[in-house]
């Protein structure tokens, strides 16, 4: 299969959209909306409204007048005050609720594909297949809510944390500790990004908008560890300010994953580190 044979469906279209649903308090919500982008199966779409991954919502195309039931997969982008984007997948196969006739839709096999994941609840692995609204979502926000067969529900299911936090031989370790006594003895440095013991303050976001404003344990050019009470996920994608200068302030953000927790002793804190996409 040609590399971009997936993506041949994919339009980049601006159509506005009426979005239905209830909210938190039972009552209902109609919103609007416009997509960024559109398949046969899913849509990329702009919304000021939080929506939750799992969530069941109805879209109604402005245009054509046509409706749908689509499953929220999860955020393309970080919530904020403006809104967010979100990945949306249709439930019902029959709807043409886009008016646009797609080309034939090739095999299963050709359609998905498919990702070694963990839900992050009980930590099963499975391999899995994905649709293309899912892989968007997985390649930016980190995480997906799938149903876990194991938790009987729908959960955060990422890439394998091992994976994620570990993406180097099981051997380096000692390898590293041994060329660095080796290296010291020449005054040579070896660590890639030297960490400095400073506290800055820190600004984090996850594309689903839980926020903390924290500061950091220690600093270097490819990532920060800082301590919070906030639940972040291996593996999953955050927007980092540091130094963060105040919300009046224009603060620069940049990606990252989170690839490191550990739990702070009698505390409901934990230790996050978080790596600098490159």
């Amino acid at each position: 299969m040609e590399p971009d044979r997936r993506r041949c469906d994919r339009l980049t279209l601006t159509i506005p959209l009426l979005v239905r649903d209830l909210d938190g308090q039972g009552r209902e919500f109609k919103d609007d909306a416009s997509t960024l982008t559109l398949n046969r199966k899913g849509a990329r779409i702009r919304l000021a409204r939080r929506l939750r991954p799992g969530q069941t919502i109805t879209i109604i195309n402005k245009i054509t007048n046509r409706e749908a039931e689509f499953r929220v997969v999860g955020p393309i982008t970080p919530y904020s005050e403006a809104g967010g984007e979100w990945g949306v997948e249709q439930l019902t196969e029959g709807d043409d609720i886009w008016g646009i006739k797609f080309p034939p839709a090739p095999t299963a096999k050709e359609a998905d594909s498919a990702a070694l994941l963990e839900c992050r609840r009980c930590h099963t692995v499975a391999m899995i297949r994905l649709s293309l609204v899912e892989v968007e979502v997985l390649q930016t926000s980190g995480l997906l809510s799938l149903k876990c067969e194991h938790c009987k529900t729908a959960t955060p299911w990422g890439y394998v944390e091992k994976q994620v936090a570990m993406n180097t031989p099981p051997n380096e370790a000692t390898m590293m500790t041994q060329a660095a006594a080796a290296a010291a003895s020449a005054g040579i440095d070896l660590r890639r990004h030297r960490r400095v013991a400073l506290q800055l303050p820190v600004l984090v976001r996850n594309f689903s908008g839980n926020v903390d404003v924290t500061k950091s344990e220690n600093v270097s050019k490819g990532g920060i560890c800082f301590a919070s009470e906030k639940n972040f996920l291996i593996g999953e994608g955050v927007l980092v300010a540091c130094p963060y200068s105040g919300e009046n302030n224009q603060n620069l953000e940049v990606n990252a994953k989170t690839v490191r927790r550990q739990n702070i002793g009698g505390s409901k804190r934990q230790i996050y580190g978080v790596r600098y996409d490159q």
